[in-house]
Formats: C-alpha cells, structure tokens, sequence
C-alpha cells in the first residue's frame, strides 16, 4: 500500500515551527501504519534526539538561530533520521516517502540524512546551516 500523509495536520506542525512567536523549534513527522502524520515538537534538542531511535524512521523539521554580531535570523533543517535496526526495504522506501513530505516542508536551507547518533548533534547542524547561510561578519575577527 502507498504510503500518504495528512497534509493538514503536517502543515500546521511545520507552521509551528516557523513562527516566530512561540518557542517550538522542532517537529517530528512519523508513520503511523501507511500515514506519515505529526508525532512531536518541542523545544529542547535533546528531546529531539532522544527520539532517534535505532527501530524508528523520523523526518523532522528544525529551527536554529544562526547569524553573527551583525545579525541573527532563523535557518531550517529538513533532518531524516533512520535507525540502524531498519530493514532494506524501508530504507529504501524513504526516499520516496520523504517526497511526500518535502510537499508540506517547503522551506528549508539543508537537508540532512542520519544513520549514526553521534552524527546527530545541534552544533553540526549549525555549522552546516551557517555555511548556507552567507556573510558571516564574526569570520573578520578571527
């Protein structure tokens, strides 16, 4: 059976996190049978990376705050997770699947795909969406 995803509920997690006036910076997708629908938020990464267990396959939307002295602004991460007990088939499935998901998250300046949980931390994360990221006026004090 194809998988689908509840678009609506999805969305308003995904809205959640991109608005600015509320703390959530974090929102878990997660299958439940063949329906990929919202599973958590929050606003600890911890939290977050708790629920990367090596049986699950999540995909998860991320805000950070990245910037330098000049300026701060809000970057996004579109994160898959999959556990290192999930079978070939589907890993193989996610890809697909994670289109189905790109339909909602739209807006996002790096994709991620973990496997490992010591890859899985913030300040990677960060690096990363800074890089994307442009002028970074902090780099002229070094």
């Amino acid at each position: 059976m194809a998988t689908k995803i509840d678009k609506e509920a999805c969305r308003e997690s995904y809205n959640l996190v991109r608005d600015d006036n509320n703390d959530v910076n974090w929102v878990i997708f997660k299958y439940d049978g063949h329906m990929i629908v919202p599973d958590s938020q929050g606003t600890s990464y911890n939290d977050f990376k708790v629920q990367c267990t090596s049986d699950r396959v999540i995909f998860a939307f991320h805000r950070i705050i990245t910037g330098d002295a000049m300026s701060k602004r809000a970057k996004f991460a579109l994160i898959t997770w999959i556990g290192d007990k999930i079978t070939v088939l589907q890993r193989a499935k996610v890809s697909t699947d994670k289109s189905l998901v790109k339909e909602v998250v739209q807006n996002f300046a790096k994709e991620f795909v973990f496997c490992d949980p010591h890859e899985l931390t913030e300040e990677y994360i960060k690096q990363e969406l800074e890089k994307s990221g442009g002028a970074n006026y902090d780099a002229q004090l070094e």
